[in-house]
This record gives C-alpha cells, sequence and structure tokens, in this order.
C-alpha cells in the first residue's frame, strides 16, 4: 500500500456502494488498484499516462 491509498477498513465501507462488476463494462480487475488510481489523479493532477502501472 502506498501513502493516499485506501486502508482496509475504508474499502471495507467503500466496495458495497460499487457497482457490480459484470457483463458489459465489467473490466476492471482489480477495483481497488482502480480506485486507488484515481485518487492518486485527483490528489496530484497527473495526466492518466503518468499513472504508475500498478494503478491502471
Amino acid at each position: 500500500m502506498e501513502q493516499g491509498d485506501l486502508t482496509d477498513g475504508e474499502w471495507v465501507r467503500l466496495e458495497p456502494n460499487l457497482p457490480k462488476s459484470e457483463g458489459r463494462g465489467g473490466r476492471w480487475r482489480n477495483r481497488r488498484a482502480a480506485v486507488n488510481g484515481i485518487l492518486l489523479r485527483q490528489r496530484t493532477g497527473i495526466p492518466w499516462r503518468g499513472l504508475p502501472a500498478r494503478s491502471r
């Protein structure tokens, strides 16, 4: 876990509120990494292509 990533407790609270990854549009293999990538982007303002590979 990197600085600024979701803690286990935060993820437990957030995960049930996310849409289900089934069928069409279920393209995220690791939803937690995707959410952490979104949070990193929000915090830093870097372009998507600048995200580390672990966050994509």
